[in-house]
């Protein structure tokens, strides 16, 4: 396993939502980024942590090598990938990302 690899694995291990994202919570960076945002504050998530994949492209690349998945943003909770902002909105519309962001 990599560096990047094993520092993504600990992130998302350690901390209990995680979303890989292009920008910053408070500056996203692209349209879907800022929509996952919205949807995670929205179904009660606290204590998200945010990484910005355009402040190293070796994570931006890293990430999709971790999860299998082509796209940015990226949600873990609990360890666990959930998917990104097409994912979390149907989930969000059907009532499963409160129930997993607040379990």
């Amino acid at each position: 396993m990599s560096d990047v690899q094993a520092w993504i694995k600990e992130t998302v291990t350690s901390n209990p939502v995680v979303l890989f994202m292009k920008g910053t919570a408070q500056f996203p960076q692209c349209g879907f980024s800022g929509r996952a945002i919205q949807l995670l504050k929205a179904n009660g998530a606290e204590n998200i942590v945010t990484v910005n994949v355009l402040e190293d492209p070796t994570v931006r690349q890293g990430i999709k090598d971790y999860s299998n998945w082509p796209t940015i943003p990226q949600l873990y909770v609990n360890g666990e990938f959930v998917g990104g902002s097409d994912i979390m909105n149907e989930m969000s519309d059907s009532g499963e990302l409160k129930t997993l962001l607040t379990a």
